[in-house]
């Protein structure tokens, strides 16, 4: 494994002051943050594309806001396909292109095309309640335009990150209660607990100190997820009354994560609710490690789990 704690902190762009950070401060970092993250010098980190799919911005058309979605398809496939909505990670900064690494790869290889939501991110006026519905309403958009997009609907499944898997985890149960039929999903390093209870795991004490995702980032993610007066639970898969009748799960888990006891927790509701669940460790991985193939080697197994993984539950 390649990975150090200075290139990691380089590929996250420094270590602001997290807990004093102003809205004014958060809003500038983001900007420049993912200027940075979209920039051709971060594929040194980040990867470069497949050149086996074709990437577009677009926009979509949704209740009360217009949303962009980054749309990958293969080059050398134009029937109709199989529809994977991603969810990029990061909370209160990210894009979907620091994933175009994994992203079109699944497209071309599969094939597949796969949506990636550019999802509204957290701010003091924006929950996380805002992203969820990003991610659902993406979803629900493309599946009832299949025709249009070229997908087949009933080949569906939905693939998120760290806080972009807590937002397809709320997303499977939401098609379940609608009736919407998906086959797989794909959760990797899922941080699928905002409660008050987030930090009361012993990855968090064991790894809180993790520049991919360190202590002070996930209180300042848990502030801006759920503020005061809201109810957590909402927005927090783990505490769902019923995990049963979901598709079934590929939970990925780096094991240098202070958020990975909340994916194997997760891993434990699903089985126990009767949800086939595969929990796949990538011992030494920190977090964040599948967007950053220059830095972790875990990531290129990880990546080819994927989409085996999608492979089988899309095409069998």
């Amino acid at each position: 494994m390649r990975e150090s704690a200075g290139l990691r902190r380089q590929a996250l762009g420094g270590e602001p002051d997290w807990s004093s950070m102003s809205e004014e401060e958060l809003l500038a970092y983001r900007e420049a943050e993912n200027r940075r993250r979209a920039s051709p010098e971060m594929r040194a980190l980040t990867g470069e594309p497949d050149p086996g799919a074709t990437i577009e911005w677009q926009e979509v058309a949704l209740p009360g806001r217009v949303l962009p979605v980054r749309v990958h398809r293969p080059i050398a496939d134009r029937s109709t396909l199989p529809l994977v909505v991603h969810v990029h990670g990061g909370g209160f900064v990210g894009t979907a292109v620091q994933c175009d690494w994994t992203t079109s790869h699944l497209a071309a290889r599969l094939p597949a095309v796969v949506v990636s939501v550019e999802h509204r991110l957290l701010a003091p006026d924006t929950p996380l309640s805002a992203a969820a519905a990003d991610g659902w309403d993406v979803l629900r958009h493309v599946v009832a335009g299949a025709e249009e997009w070229g997908v087949d609907p009933e080949r569906t499944a939905v693939f998120g990150e760290s806080c972009g898997a807590l937002i397809c985890a709320l997303a499977t149960v939401r098609a379940r209660e609608t009736g919407l039929r998906l086959r797989a999903q794909v959760l990797v390093n899922p941080a699928v607990d905002v409660t008050g209870a987030m930090f009361a795991y012993d990855s968090v004490a064991d790894y809180g100190d993790s520049p991919t995702a360190s202590l002070p980032q996930l209180r300042l993610f848990q502030r801006l997820a759920a503020p005061p007066g809201t109810d957590a639970r909402a927005v927090s898969p783990l505490h769902a009354d019923d995990l049963g009748g979901l598709p079934p799960a590929l939970v990925v888990l780096p094991t240098h994560d202070p958020v990975a006891d909340h994916g194997r927790r997760y891993a434990e509701r699903l089985r126990a609710a009767g949800t086939p669940v595969r929990m796949s460790e990538y011992p030494g991985a920190p977090h964040a490690f599948l967007s950053l193939p220059g830095v972790v080697d875990a990531a290129r197994p990880a990546r080819a789990e994927i989409l085996a993984f999608l492979r089988t539950s899309l095409t069998g």
